[in-house]
């Protein structure tokens, strides 16, 4: 996103379609700025949840590792370099997107099965922000209650790491609200009303990176 008013005019389509995140404003804006500094340094994002919020973490992951709406051509020093390991042929280059660095911690089946029968099941995705995690990158946590152990652990894991923590939750915000460096909580209590309104945020948040970093 190069210029103030192009993040103006995603934010205004996102609250003209859901003008109950009106509220939400402040925060989107600080974990959009928080990624960013992140990419531009070099680090990665981390996403953690469970259910529904599960598929919430693979679903941002799709959109930051390869073209969400634009589709992210690989540099021309890039693609000539992969020629070279392909006899030529461009097929490698062609092929190829950027990528925004992203890992959902939730599908890594033989790890979390493993660490939940040998040690702790609330600990699972701590003990992957433990091994992953690195000073910079972010830890996004979808915790609809707030007040998912597992997530909480992990967050404060995080924390501990240097990591920088954002909270996707409802309107109490529960744990997860204190303990993150920013949260977003949607105005409503119900699971699904909150889950329903976390898609159109992360959407959003997915299209502002990719016009960062790629358009």
């Amino acid at each position: 996103m190069k210029t103030e008013v192009a993040m103006h005019a995603r934010l205004a389509k996102l609250f003209e379609k859901y003008p109950e995140l009106v509220e939400c404003q402040s925060s989107i804006k600080e974990t959009f700025e928080a990624i960013k500094r992140a990419y531009q340094s070099g680090r990665k994002v981390l996403l953690a949840g469970n259910g529904g919020s599960a598929a919430d973490c693979e679903h941002v992951v799709g959109e930051l590792m390869k073209g969400f709406m634009s589709k992210r051509p690989l540099p021309h020093e890039m693609k000539e370099r992969l020629k070279g390991f392909s006899d030529g042929d461009d097929y490698l280059g062609e092929n190829l997107q950027g990528a925004l660095p992203a890992i959902s911690l939730v599908s890594h089946t033989a790890l979390m099965t493993a660490f939940a029968n040998d040690v702790a099941p609330d600990m699972v995705f701590a003990q992957q922000v433990y091994g992953y995690g690195k000073p910079g990158d972010v830890l996004i946590g979808f915790s609809t209650s707030g007040n998912s152990n597992n997530i909480n652990h992990a967050v404060k894991v995080a924390k501990a790491l240097g990591l920088v923590t954002i909270g996707f939750t409802g309107k109490s915000g529960g744990a997860l609200k204190t303990l993150c460096d920013v949260t977003i909580s949607v105005p409503f209590d119900s699971t699904p009303d909150i889950q329903e309104r976390h898609l159109p945020i992360y959407h959003t948040l997915c299209l502002l990176l990719e016009e960062e970093f790629f358009e």
